[in-house]
């Protein structure tokens, strides 16, 4: 097993462990097994990256990278004038923000282990040297984790501020990561109080799903939403409200070394900032046996079912299925949408990502024509863009977290299998992809005016004609039916001619537009070839469907 040097480090603090009664050679061991298993476990930022199994090397180390990438957006802030109390808060906002997201999304895993307490505390082990283990595994790759998140900006800052700027930073990460830790395993356990196991998971799921759209999209946005000269001029004015919020703590100590300011709420916000964490970690320690009762609510799948009515999918389903197994299956398929974990984190990112592609060259377009120039504009063609989701769904709809459960399509008496396909298809089309489209619609509107709604029925006919085609080349699995460890093999580069398709259909619609009538002619046109398609795909696929 890898020896790691982190342990080689806290060696040197052994009779600091031994004088508060942890057997410091048993939590060594069990730190040891967590850092090499970390290391076979790929984390949140890299879950859509090549799933081809690494032999040596730890995934999580390696996302470090991207962090590194990110944090280069903070130099600005930290380099660019010398208003401390706004720039620092600014930048610890933000570090906390992705902190945050980052322990819930990767690390809840460690916070709420039952194996642990199973496993291990049977053993003659107390329960003081496992929960300081649990802590410390944490904080290390927290710390690694913003350590990589902020070493571009600290480096900048050495380099402009000097040694003292990077000592209070320093030492303010460690306060913050150590906050950060306790307010979420706290928040932990204040849910479990009043709510069960599932619904803890769900929230773990909905931060996960924050993250990979934060890294996604926010680098694309960051520079477009701001102009350093204006905000790094904003005068200060103190507030009551802004004493409960933790990033303005970490402000404060930068403007009252460096900037020599003593008034009352910068010494305030000071001892906000050193002594909050304390406090937090004194009120953890006191609440270690109650967090540990309350995690045995996980073991508690069962949660409050709900009685089975006629919802609105049922009537949906109704609508857009002809038979009555594609009504099933869409159901069915509808149900696996809503309630796949590994499903939603793998395809809702994509979903944030199609929100804001389109909106990007728009914000483009108004920086630099103005706003008055998009009515009137081709801008709307950038809706195109809406489509990059499409692909990531119906590859997905092949995999699932429970795929052994897929012994269900062997005894079900189907006639059709094609039935199975096309359900789960207009499930993710009525469930995922027409409502964030209905969304994105109405915005165009305000945006572009009424008169481009004809444009948006063409650019919706477009994508159905999309999904087809898609199906046709990622669909090659009965839905839900595989592991995700063996999702995307074979299927990137098929990716990328899709991805010019879109662009080509965009060209189509251009032609039309400079066509007299040609509109009409090329909605009429689309709709012709989505009812030949939708019905021919899965025809072809039949083959596919009755060998499995």
């Amino acid at each position: 097993m890898e020896e790691f040097r982190i342990l080689k480090f806290l060696d040197i603090f052994d009779g600091m462990f031994q004088k508060f009664g942890i057997d410091y050679d048993t939590m060594r061991k069990i730190l040891k097994v967590k850092l090499t298993l970390d290391g076979r476990r790929t984390p949140t930022t890299m879950l859509n990256s090549s799933n081809k199994k690494k032999k040596d090397g730890n995934n999580l180390i390696k996302s470090l990278g991207l962090y590194i990438l990110l944090g280069i957006v903070f130099i600005p802030f930290i380099v660019l004038g010398e208003s401390y109390l706004f720039q620092m808060s600014f930048v610890f906002g933000v570090i906390m923000f992705m902190m945050t997201i980052t322990l819930v999304s990767d690390f809840s895993t460690v916070l709420l282990d039952l194996k642990d307490k199973d496993i291990i505390l049977s053993r003659p082990i107390n329960s003081k040297t496992l929960n300081i283990a649990k802590m410390i595994h944490i904080t290390i790759y927290m710390f690694y984790i913003t350590i990589a998140f902020i070493g571009p900006g600290f480096i900048a800052g050495f380099i402009k501020h000097g040694l003292l700027f990077s000592m209070i930073f320093f030492i303010e990460i460690i306060l913050m990561d150590l906050l950060i830790i306790v307010l979420t395993a706290l928040l932990y356990l204040l849910i479990l109080k009043f709510f069960d196991g599932e619904k803890l998971k769900d929230i773990i799921n909905y931060f996960q799903i924050i993250l990979t759209i934060t890294i996604t999209v926010g680098y694309q946005l960051l520079g477009r939403l701001f102009s350093f000269d204006e905000l790094l001029n904003i005068e200060f004015t103190p507030k009551p409200w802004q004493y409960i919020l933790p990033p303005i703590w970490f402000g404060g100590p930068f403007e009252l070394i460096l900037n020599g300011n003593v008034s009352n709420y910068i010494l305030m916000f000071t001892a906000l900032a050193v002594v909050m964490p304390i406090i937090a970690i004194i009120i953890y320690t006191k609440l270690i046996p109650i967090f540990e009762y309350n995690l045995q609510k996980l073991n508690d799948t069962s949660g409050h079912s709900k009685p089975r009515n006629k919802g609105l999918n049922f009537y949906l389903a109704k609508i857009v299925c002809r038979s009555k197994e594609e009504r099933t299956f869409f159901r069915f398929a509808t149900n696996m949408i809503k309630k796949e974990r590994v499903f939603k984190l793998r395809v809702y990112p994509s979903l944030g990502f199609s929100m804001i592609f389109p909106f990007i060259f728009i914000l483009t377009a108004i920086g630099s024509e103005g706003l008055g120039w998009l009515k009137g504009s081709k801008m709307f063609l950038s809706l195109y863009f809406v489509g990059i989701m499409v692909p990531n769904i119906i590859m997905n709809l092949g995999y699932s977290g429970n795929y052994k459960g897929a012994w269900i399509y062997k005894i079900a008496p189907v006639v059709d299998l094609l039935s199975i396909i096309k359900g789960a298809v207009k499930a993710s089309l009525v469930n995922i992809i027409l409502p964030l489209y209905v969304l994105i619609s109405i915005v165009s509107m305000f945006v572009f005016g009424g008169e481009v709604f004809i444009h948006l029925i063409i650019i919706f006919i477009s994508i159905l004609l999309y999904i087809t085609i898609c199906s046709k080349i990622l669909n090659d699995t009965l839905p839900f039916s595989e592991p995700f460890e063996t999702a995307n093999h074979g299927s990137g580069l098929a990716m990328i001619p899709l991805m010019l398709l879109l662009g080509l259909f965009a060209l189509a619609h251009f032609i039309a537009m400079t066509i007299p009538y040609g509109i009409l002619i090329y909605m009429v046109v689309l709709i012709i070839i989505n009812l030949f398609t939708w019905k021919k795909v899965f025809e072809v696929n039949k083959k596919l469907v009755n060998n499995r």
